[in-house]
C-alpha cells in the first residue's frame, strides 16, 4: 500500500517539525525557549474569557456553516476602523486563518494553476497549494533589501495562462515586512491586468510599528470583485486555540463556492465563536498594552540580534516576526542541535529553520524565523543562549 502523491510532496511544517524533538528535551526538564512558533504569552481578552466561563447553553449545537450572523455583525463593525466595508453577508467564519486560506484555494484554483508568492512566505501556504493541487511560483525578496517587493517586471515574468492569483502575507509573516502604498498600487496593476484573484492575509493588521499607514487589498479601487481577504482572531486577541478565522470578499460567486466546502466540513467551533464574538468587544486598553509590549519586545529582540556577531536582522515593521541572518551554513541542522545538544544552565532555545519559508530547498539556509512573543526577561535570556550556541556551533564546525 502506498501513500498519496499529495502526501508525499507535503512540505513539512519549519516551525513545529521540531516539536517532537522539543517534547522529549522538555521531558528531561530542560527549558527551551519558543521562538519558534507566533503563539503570543500575553492574556486572552478578559470579556472574551468570561464568555468562555459563563457558556449558558444545555445544548453545545452546530452553528450556522457561514458562522453565527451576530459575529459577522461584529466583524464588519470591526473592519469600519479600517476603513473596510462588508456587510455580514460577505464575511464567512472558518476554522482559523488557515481554513480560510485553504478554502479559498480549494474555490478558486484548479489543479495545476499557478499562484504568485513573495517568499520567504509563511511556511503552510505551501501546504494548502499541494492540498488544492496549485502550484506555487515563488518570487524572492532579500534581507539585504528588508524584504520589500521586487521589482513588478519580475512579477509580470512569471505571469503564464495558468497564472490565477497573487498571495501577501501584509503585515507578512515571516519578515515583518509592510507593503508599501506604491507597493499596493503595482499589485493592484498587475491584478487588474491579468484579471487575478489577489489574496491577502492581513491577520497582523494591529501590529504595525512605522508611521507608514496599513494598506489593506480592500482600498484597493478597481478589484473589489479580485479581492479575497483572509483573517483570524488568533493573534489580536492572542487566542490561537479557539480556531476562528474569516474569508471575507465582494465576489458572490466566490462566496457561493466556498459555502459548499463549509457545508461539507458543517460548521465552524460553536465555542470559539463565543470567545470572538465577545473579544470583539475588548476595551482599546487591551489592544494599546499589547501593541505596546510587542514595540518594547521588537526593540529588545531586534537590538539584541545585531549585537550578536556575523548576525543581521532588518527591523520589521508590523506582525511580532523577523527573519535573521546567522554565521551558519545549515539552519535545520543548527536548529536540530540547539535542541539536541546545546545546553548551558538547563536551557536551549527553539527556532525555526529559514529554508521551511522558501519553496527552493538552498535558499535561506543561513536564517532562521524568531517570534517576540516572550517577555523582556525571557528574551534576553534567549539571546545570551543564542550567541553561546553559535560560539560552540562554530567552534565544534571548524574541529
Amino acid at each position: 500500500m502506498n501513500i498519496s502523491y499529495r502526501a508525499e510532496i507535503m512540505p513539512s511544517s519549519p516551525i513545529r517539525k521540531l516539536s517532537r524533538i522539543a517534547q522529549k528535551v522538555e521531558a528531561e526538564g530542560i527549558r527551551i525557549y519558543h521562538l519558534n512558533i507566533g503563539q503570543p504569552d500575553l492574556p486572552s481578552p478578559q470579556i472574551g474569557l468570561n464568555a468562555l466561563k459563563h457558556i449558558d447553553r444545555k445544548v453545545l449545537e452546530y452553528s450556522p456553516s457561514q458562522g453565527f450572523q451576530s459575529l459577522r455583525r461584529k466583524l464588519c463593525d470591526y473592519y469600519e476602523q479600517y476603513q473596510i466595508k462588508f456587510s455580514p453577508d460577505e464575511i464567512i467564519v472558518t476554522c482559523g486563518g488557515s481554513e480560510a486560506v485553504l478554502f479559498a484555494f480549494m474555490t478558486c484554483l484548479n489543479p495545476g494553476d499557478e499562484i504568485i508568492v513573495p517568499e520567504p512566505a509563511y511556511a503552510n501556504y505551501m501546504a494548502f497549494a499541494v492540498s488544492a493541487g496549485a502550484v506555487i511560483k515563488p518570487i524572492v525578496s532579500t534581507i539585504d533589501d528588508g524584504f520589500s517587493l521586487p521589482p513588478v517586471e519580475k512579477f509580470e515574468a512569471l505571469i503564464t495562462e495558468r497564472t490565477k492569483g497573487i498571495l501577501i502575507c501584509n503585515p507578512n509573516n515571516p519578515t515583518g515586512y509592510l507593503y508599501t502604498m506604491k507597493e499596493m498600487m503595482q499589485l493592484r496593476d498587475l491584478v487588474r491586468k491579468y484579471d487575478l484573484y489577489l489574496f491577502s492575509d492581513e491577520v497582523y493588521r494591529e501590529f504595525i510599528y512605522t508611521g507608514s499607514p496599513y494598506i489593506s487589498a480592500c482600498h484597493l479601487e478597481g478589484i473589489e470583485q479580485n479581492v479575497i481577504l483572509i483573517d483570524s482572531v488568533s493573534k489580536r486577541y492572542s487566542e490561537c486555540g479557539i480556531r476562528i478565522g474569516a474569508i471575507a470578499t465582494k465576489n458572490e460567486a466566490v462566496r457561493k463556492a466556498v459555502m459548499k466546502f463549509c457545508q461539507a466540513r458543517l460548521s465552524p467551533p460553536l465555542i470559539g465563536q463565543l470567545v470572538a464574538e465577545a473579544s470583539i468587544a475588548a476595551p482599546r486598553a487591551y489592544m494599546t498594552a499589547t501593541y505596546e509590549e510587542f514595540i518594547t519586545r521588537r526593540k529588545c529582540l531586534i537590538d539584541g540580534l545585531n549585537k550578536i556577531p556575523g548576525v543581521y536582522s532588518p527591523i520589521p515593521m508590523g506582525a511580532f516576526y523577523t527573519m535573521a541572518k546567522l554565521p551558519i551554513d545549515d539552519c535545520d541542522r543548527f536548529c536540530e542541535w540547539c535542541l539536541t545538544d546545546f545546553r548551558q544552565d538547563g536551557k536551549t532555545i527553539m527556532m525555526a529553520p529559514g529554508t521551511g519559508f522558501y519553496s527552493d530547498p538552498d535558499m535561506g539556509k543561513d536564517q532562521v524565523r524568531l517570534a517576540y512573543v516572550l517577555c523582556i526577561e525571557d528574551l534576553k535570556d534567549a539571546l545570551h543562549l543564542l550567541e553561546a550556541a553559535l560560539k560552540e556551533y562554530n567552534a565544534l564546525s571548524a574541529k
